[in-house]
């Protein structure tokens, strides 16, 4: 299964979640890439949109791959193969105060005048545009846990198989369109895949 972009996965994604519109869904995008999606979910469902702030902790190295991942109260989800790949404690304390700073960064610059939407008592879907190693998503899935939404969604549209089952006891259900045994990026599922820079971020949630 491939989209054409971001957009026509989320008009999909959006299909598949039906049954939540007209029940206000909090719809939670993990910055910066979901966020367009999240945009069209929220409006498609007729609920709220906001985001979700996490970032991936990087394997020493090789920036792209998540070793674990770690949200804006300072809770980490740490990968079982990390120190295989020379993530050792040290590094990994490195490695998510850096990332922290960011996520500072990042949610004075994108909700500078508000503070978040409650999810308390709320259907709370959160989405990314597709799961690699389900590590941002676990631990974006454990901040919304602790706000206590009466029901925590994972939407997403196409996943490895693996991490989807890693990602399922941090929520009460999973919507994902696709989980092919041939994954290798997220990226390779759709025909366009541009970045999101912070500027797109941020006019969409204004």
């Amino acid at each position: 299964m491939r989209f054409r972009d971001r957009s026509d996965a989320a008009t999909q994604l959006a299909a598949a979640l039906q049954g939540f519109r007209g029940k206000n869904p909090l719809v939670l995008a993990i910055p910066r890439g979901a966020v367009p999606m999240g945009k069209v979910l929220a409006e498609k469902l007729a609920g709220e949109l906001d985001i979700v702030l996490v970032r991936k902790l990087r394997a020493p190295g090789s920036p792209e791959f998540a070793v674990g991942a770690v949200d804006e109260s300072g809770w980490a989800y740490i990968a079982n193969y990390a120190g295989e790949v020379g993530a050792d404690e040290a590094y990994l304390r490195e490695e998510k105060t850096r990332q922290m700073e960011t996520l500072r960064k990042r949610r004075a610059e994108y909700t500078p005048h508000r503070a978040a939407h409650d999810a308390a008592g709320r259907i709370a879907i959160v989405v990314d545009d597709g799961l690699a190693t389900g590590a941002t998503m676990i631990a974006a899935l454990h901040a919304v846990r602790a706000r206590k939404p009466a029901r925590l969604v994972c939407a997403v549209p196409v996943a490895a198989p693996e991490s989807l089952e890693k990602v399922r006891p941090y929520c009460d259900e999973v919507v994902c369109l696709s989980a092919p045994p041939e994954f290798h990026a997220v990226s390779q599922f759709y025909a366009s895949f541009p970045q999101v820079e912070d500027e797109e971020v941020m006019r969409l949630l204004a």
